[in-house]
């Protein structure tokens, strides 16, 4: 991963990232990947391996994209300081699936699922800690749900 000064170029792509983001379908499956949190492993293949289903659609389109991002990361095209810097729902979303991951790519037979993301996330350090602070707060944010639907 790149360790130079991030560029203009940089900054150009880093706004046309977000302008995808923007797209009126992937606001919905950001949506809902914002609000799925799996617990386990078959929570989460309940909804990857339930294709033709719209949230098969968003989990497969989210996750796509953020490991294509995490692929220009990894091969120089864009900045990972600035990246790291601007990209902060690429570490929400690893976060969330990332403790599946080892066995979906056992079970799916994929050993190179969600590689470039991986590098990214968890290539420093920091990323590492990062990835843990992110995690904390989502184990909180489940927590919160849980209590709020005791409440209903």
């Amino acid at each position: 991963m790149s360790g130079t000064q991030a560029t203009y170029q940089d900054a150009e792509l880093v706004l046309k990232l977000y302008d995808l983001r923007r797209e009126a379908v992937m606001r919905q499956a950001r949506d809902f990947v914002a609000q799925f949190s799996p617990s386990s492993f078959e929570e989460l293949m309940s909804v990857v391996g339930a294709f033709g289903t719209k949230e098969n659609a968003y989990v497969r389109q989210v996750l796509g994209y953020w490991e294509m991002v995490a692929s220009l990361i990894v091969h120089g095209t864009l900045n990972a300081a600035l990246a790291q810097d601007t990209l902060g729902e690429m570490n929400f979303v690893y976060a969330k699936v990332q403790p599946f991951i080892k066995e979906m790519r056992e079970k799916m037979m994929a050993p190179e699922f969600m590689q470039n993301l991986e590098k990214v996330v968890e290539g420093t350090p920091e990323g590492r800690e990062r990835l843990k602070r992110t995690q904390a707060r989502l184990a909180e944010f489940a927590k919160m749900r849980a209590a709020a639907a005791k409440q209903n």
